[in-house]
């Protein structure tokens, strides 16, 4: 089984090259960030020509989760246990961004495993709101994290966290040193849940670092390859016991239109 996470940055602006890699790649589970579309507009029948069921959690502009499934290989349609972790946005009045879906996924051979989808906020700029509400969300998350642990199924949580973790998942920690990615605060947020037994697949398989799944669009990043590591698969036990092998498709960030961030993947045993 191969699980993925892909930061679109906008669905409808990136579907053609959504479709190409889906099509190329044919991940059994794609978990995708930033959609940035409301629930009636996600293009459900573009994926459905491509053998790929679909479950969704929009919102206008910004944010915005979905979880697609192989159905070609197998794959039921994903079954929804929860959107959101009751957590409103930074802004006075406002509601719950949509950044949190959560599905049970069945195989072909009837096992199950409990997707997440995550978009953890950015919290530039800080001080302020938004890092406290990156924090606070970080806070919900382990706690979300725990129950599912606590219900001993084998679960993966795929995203953008945006999180360094370590010094050598960017190319400089100089130029990155007082951004929300790289904070003490969140780094330590993120050490917690592999501290409560989750597995980084793509640190486990990549102990020396210098992996990036994200090249800013400014000032020549990806021409420079001056990118860092935010998009991470996180795995309990079970399934980090099932762990092969983790890549980024970092051809697919060259192309044309392309999004800012790299489809990174996990691939499991069974």
């Amino acid at each position: 089984m191969k699980i993925a996470t892909y930061n679109i940055n906008g669905i409808k602006a990136r579907l053609p090259r959504l479709k190409e890699w889906l099509e190329e790649t044919r991940p059994s589970v794609a978990c995708l960030q930033e959609i940035k579309s409301q629930d009636e507009g996600f293009p459900a029948s573009e994926f459905e020509e491509l053998g790929y069921h679909a479950i969704w959690h929009g919102q206008k502009s910004f944010n915005g989760v979905a979880i697609l499934t192989d159905g070609k290989a197998g794959f039921e349609p994903p079954k929804e246990i929860q959107r959101g972790l009751g957590i409103n946005g930074p802004k006075e009045g406002e509601g719950e961004q949509s950044r949190y879906l959560e599905a049970d996924i069945t195989g072909q051979d009837g096992a199950t495993t409990r997707i997440v989808c995550i978009y953890l906020p950015n919290g530039n700029p800080l001080p302020g709101p938004k890092f406290d509400y990156k924090l606070a969300w970080m806070e919900k998350l382990r706690a979300r994290m725990g129950e599912i642990w606590a219900e001993e199924v084998p679960a993966a949580v795929l995203g953008d966290y945006n999180v360094i973790p370590q010094d050598d998942d960017t190319y400089s920690v100089k130029a990155m040193a007082s951004d929300a990615l790289m904070q003490p605060e969140s780094r330590a947020a993120y050490s917690s849940l592999l501290a409560d037994g989750w597995t980084d697949a793509v640190r486990t398989l990549n102990p020396r670092g210098g992996v990036w799944t994200y090249w800013d669009y400014q000032a020549g990043a990806w021409q420079r390859d001056h990118g860092f590591r935010i998009d991470h698969i996180l795995l309990t036990p079970e399934l980090a016991d099932r762990l092969q092998s983790v890549g980024v498709d970092r051809d697919h960030r060259g192309r044309e239109k392309a999004s800012d961030h790299a489809p990174t993947w996990a691939s499991l045993r069974g």
